[in-house]
C-alpha cells in the first residue's frame, strides 16, 4: 500500500470517528454530549444509549457491510458496475426476509434473533450463485448481468408484493417500512446479532485482498501465481452474500451504496484491493451515517426513509456511470 493511500484512509477513520460524534448529537432532539454527563440528566442518558447510540452504530455497520458487498462483487465479477441493488441480490434477500416475516414459520428462541439474516442470507446466496454461474458461462457482458438482474428483481419484488397482499395490518406496515430502508427500528440485541456477522465477514475479506487483487489478472493467471481459484471465489461469494443479507435483515433495501462508495473509492485510491477494502468499509459507513443523520433531521419530528436518499444520490451516478461507460466503448 502507498502513503498515499495509508494517509487517505487514516484521514478517513479520523473523519468517520468525528462524524459519529456528532451524529449521535443530532436528531429530533438535540442531546449535546457534555450535557449527558451532568448531574440530573438521567433520561438524556437513557435516550442517547437507547435509541441514538445503537442506531449511529448499526448506520455504519450497514453502510460499511454494503460498500464492502459492493466492492467485493466488483472485484469478483471483474466489473465497475457490479451491485447487490442493480444484480437482484439484495431483491433475492428482501423476498426470504419478507417470508419470514408474513409466513407462520415456528423456530426456537435462541435462533429467532439471527433467522432474519439467515433468511436473508438464504435468498442473496441463491441469487449470487445464479448471477455468478451466469457469469462464467458463455457471455460476461454487463447487459446480460444487468437483465438478469432486472429479471430477479421483478419476481422477487412480485413476490414480496404479494406476501404483502396476504399480510395483516402491522405486518403489511412493517414490510412498507422495511422495503424503503430505514434504521429506526432497532434494539442493542439485534445490534449485537448484525455485528456478530458483519465483522467477520468483513475480516476475512481484508484478509484476502492481496489474493483478490490476483484474481484481476484472470482465473488462470492466479492459479498460476498459486491462488486456489475455486476456492477464493466460494469464500468471497458467500462472505459477499452473507454481508448483504445482515444488512437487508434489519435495514431493509438501501440502494446504490455498494456502487457509489466502492467506485469512488477505486477513483480515489486506485484499484488495489489492500486499500480499496478498508476504504470502501469506511467510506460506506460515513455516507450511510451521514444520510441516516440527514434522514432524521430534516423533516424532524418526522423522519425520511434513508433508502430513499440514497436512491435519490445513487441513481444519477449510475446514469452518470452508464453514459461515461458508452461513450468510452467504440
Amino acid at each position: 500500500m502507498n502513503r498515499h493511500a495509508s494517509r487517505t484512509l487514516w484521514g478517513l477513520a479520523l473523519l468517520l470517528l468525528g462524524l459519529t460524534g456528532l451524529a449521535s448529537t443530532q436528531g429530533a432532539m438535540q442531546l449535546p454530549l457534555k450535557s449527558l454527563w451532568q448531574a440530573g440528566d438521567e433520561a438524556l442518558r437513557q435516550i442517547w444509549l437507547t435509541v441514538r447510540l445503537p442506531r449511529v452504530l448499526l448506520a455504519l455497520l450497514v453502510g460499511a457491510a454494503l460498500a464492502l458487498s459492493g466492492c467485493v462483487m466488483q472485484g469478483l465479477f471483474r466489473n465497475p458496475l457490479a451491485d447487490p441493488g442493480l444484480l437482484g441480490i439484495s431483491g433475492g434477500a428482501s423476498l426470504t426476509v419478507a417470508c419470514w416475516l408474513v409466513l407462520p414459520i415456528t423456530v426456537s428462541p435462541l435462533v429467532t434473533l439471527y433467522a432474519p439474516m439467515l433468511a436473508a442470507f438464504i435468498g442473496s446466496l441463491a441469487v449470487m450463485m445464479v448471477i455468478y454461474l451466469l457469469s462464467k458461462a458463455g457471455e460476461t457482458g454487463l447487459s446480460r448481468l444487468l437483465l438478469v438482474g432486472i429479471a430477479i428483481n421483478a419476481l422477487c419484488g412480485a413476490g414480496v408484493g404479494l406476501l404483502s397482499w396476504i399480510s395483516n395490518d402491522a405486518q403489511l406496515r412493517q414490510l412498507s417500512q422495511w422495503g424503503m430502508g430505514s434504521l429506526g427500528q432497532i434494539e442493542w440485541s439485534t445490534l449485537s446479532v448484525a455485528a456478530s456477522l458483519i465483522l467477520p465477514a468483513s475480516l476475512v475479506v481484508w484478509r484476502v485482498a492481496s489474493a483478490l487483487n490476483l484474481l484481476q489478472l484472470g482465473d488462470e493467471e492466479a492459479h498460476y501465481l498459486g491462488i486456489n481459484v475455486p476456492r477464493l471465489q466460494r469464500l468471497l461469494l458467500v462472505c459477499s452474500a452473507l454481508l448483504v443479507a445482515t444488512a437487508v435483515a434489519v435495514s431493509g433495501i438501501i440502494s446504490f451504496v455498494g456502487l457509489v462508495v466502492p467506485h469512488l473509492m477505486r477513483i480515489w485510491l486506485g484499484p488495489d484491493h489492500r486499500a480499496l477494502v478498508p476504504g470502501a468499509l469506511l467510506a460506506g459507513a460515513m455516507l450511510l451515517l451521514v444520510a441516516d443523520t440527514v434522514a432524521r433531521t430534516v423533516v424532524a419530528p418526522a423522519e425520511m426513509p434513508v433508502g430513499l436518499l440514497t436512491s435519490m444520490l445513487g441513481a444519477p451516478w449510475f446514469l452518470w456511470l452508464i453514459f461515461r461507460q458508452s461513450k468510452a466503448v467504440p
